[in-house]
């Protein structure tokens, strides 16, 4: 079941701070507190600043100025993340995000989420984290990475595998689980931006290094039949 963006106020006073109140008994810990951060829901004007709180489970925002506010999505929910620089897609550098949404078939992105002055998150599909610090974004994207490989998309029976992100050590697996006597590249690497998408391309790219390898073990063994026929 898909969360998407929701409400979230659930907070706990800690040495005069409120922080976002967590699912200890199920192993959440807070990996990333980043404070003077703006937050961007859909094509709304940015939320006076607030603190980001990053758990190896979902992404929270907090008000600095209203007690009562608060977002948070789960990472299951959140389909990409990426660091955005460019000034004719947001004129400040941010965390871009894509929220999945109960309804995949609706495009809306944040236009008519809002009826009669009531914002309604489950049509938020766009989500935008403006630091008050744009240094902090390449770190604060290497933790969302890091807390997206703890989420993997859950895969239900008859449904095609399609993972986050993945890691030299996954398609080392996959290929050794294919067939062990074929040598896997250690120098596989990530792009930068982490999508819920297809690995078939990945996929690709190693069966295509592994039938290179056997196009050249074909060829030596033609050249060695060759020696001893002369």
């Amino acid at each position: 079941m898909v969360a998407g963006l929701k409400e979230f106020t659930a907070r706990v006073e800690r040495n005069g701070v409120y922080e976002p109140v967590l699912d200890a008994e199920n192993g959440e810990e807070l990996m990333r507190v980043q404070p003077g951060v703006s937050i961007v829901l859909g094509n709304r004007p940015p939320e006076s600043p607030g603190t980001l709180y990053i758990s190896t489970k979902q992404v929270v925002w907090l008000s600095d100025v209203d007690r009562a506010k608060g977002y948070a999505v789960d990472f299951l929910s959140i389909s990409l993340h990426a660091v955005s620089r460019d000034p004719e897609a947001y004129t400040s550098p941010c965390i871009y995000t894509q929220i999945e949404t109960e309804d995949d078939e609706d495009e809306s992105d944040g236009s008519d989420s809002e009826s009669n002055g009531v914002l309604d998150l489950s049509k938020i599909t766009e989500m935008r984290l403006v630091p008050s610090d744009p240094n902090q974004l390449d770190s604060l994207f290497e933790v969302f990475c890091e807390c997206a490989e703890l989420n993997p998309e859950l895969i239900e029976e008859g449904e095609e595998e399609h993972n986050w992100i993945f890691s030299a050590d996954q398609l080392e697996d996959e290929a050794i689980g294919d067939d062990s006597e074929w040598p896997v590249p250690q120098n596989l690497s990530n792009p930068i931006g982490q999508s819920n998408g297809d690995h078939d391309l990945a996929r690709t790219v190693l069966e295509l290094q592994i039938n290179d390898q056997r196009f050249e073990d074909a060829e030596e063994m033609e050249h060695e039949s060759d020696s001893d026929r002369h």
